[in-house]
């Protein structure tokens, strides 16, 4: 038995020389402040933290992981996790869980600011601004809801706790005159959960912050089409542009999950994030990939086709990342 322990101990002492010696890193080195080339030159893995397993986040960050390993011939090897998103996103990165995440963009700049979930300024950048991100406020037809109001006293999905959905959840019931806490009896569920109680009628209304389409959303109305409807809630844009101007009205089209007409909604970006010491040639490589893999991360989700090399650099309040910059030119 004690040969065996000293066996081992021998390997694993081995193991870390010869990592120390430059033959794999498997985690990213910190940004060393040098010229961006990039290159990533060292094996090098990175975790990606996305959202909801039914959600656009979860599949495209699938995606992307796959891409970036392809895209450097294995060097950056990818995984991506499903997570509850957004807030619980940013903290993982900063704690070094994950190195990139998928976030709103007003998540990001409570994080970048020290608000809201945040008790002080985050350390983190962005390394591409994506697609935008749909408020998907869902009530069920026998629930009585006709406005944002009429939730006073209904079970109402907010989200996974953590989540992006449910800052957006909380702010939009705010801007309508209802406590979050006592106005409503929030459910801090999960899409998949979320989506098997309108069905079940354990739940009358959800929030879902997405893009289009929403895997989970359309299940949704694939089998319980007569069950549920959108609500409108494009009333309350002007209090929310009060707390941040990234919000913004956009349709969802009808196409989109074959309903009659198209739905005004609000609409926020997404953000990949990243903490700012990230290796600065990764920064550099994982922004390339995204946009030069576009059209393999369409095949994911037609969210992405909102990826733009247009907008991809219109990430304030949070800075771009340097070697995103370099990347985005």
């Amino acid at each position: 038995m004690v040969r065996t322990v000293v066996t081992l101990v021998a390997v694993s002492a081995a193991a870390a020389l010869l990592t120390g010696c430059g033959g794999r890193q498997d985690t990213p080195a910190a940004d060393g402040g040098g010229e961006v080339t990039c290159e990533v030159k060292q094996d090098t893995r990175i975790g990606i933290a996305t959202g909801n397993a039914t959600g656009v986040y979860f599949a495209l960050g699938n995606a992307y992981a796959e891409q970036v390993s392809a895209a450097t011939d294995g060097t950056v090897k990818a995984t991506a996790a499903e997570t509850g998103a957004s807030v619980q996103n940013i903290q993982q990165v900063v704690g070094g869980t994950y190195q990139v995440g998928f976030s709103l963009a007003d998540t990001a700049a409570d994080a970048v600011q020290g608000k809201g979930s945040f008790t002080g300024a985050q350390p983190v950048r962005a390394l591409a601004r994506l697609y935008d991100n749909y408020t998907q406020v869902l009530v069920r037809t026998d629930a009585g809801i006709n406005s944002l109001a009429d939730l006073r006293g209904k079970r109402v999905s907010t989200g996974s706790p953590k989540s992006g959905t449910e800052v957006i959840a909380q702010r939009v019931l705010q801007a309508a005159g209802l406590n979050p806490d006592t106005d409503v009896s929030a459910q801090r569920l999960d899409l998949t959960k979320t989506v098997d109680g309108l069905k079940d009628g354990s739940i009358d209304a959800m929030f879902w912050s997405g893009g289009l389409p929403t895997p989970g959303i359309t299940d949704l109305f694939t089998t319980a089409r007569d069950k549920v409807r959108f609500l409108d809630i494009t009333g309350v844009l002007p209090k929310l542009k009060e707390i941040n101007p990234v919000y913004e009205t956009a349709p969802i089209p009808a196409a989109t999950y074959g309903l009659p007409a198209d739905v005004p909604t609000i609409v926020v970006p997404n953000l990949l994030v990243v903490r700012e010491d990230l290796d600065a040639n990764l920064a550099c490589v994982l922004t390339k990939t995204l946009l030069d893999r576009k059209p393999q991360l369409e095949q994911a989700n037609p969210a992405a086709k909102g990826i733009d090399a247009a907008t991809a650099s219109k990430t304030a309040p949070v800075q771009l990342h340097r070697g995103s910059e370099v990347a985005l030119g």
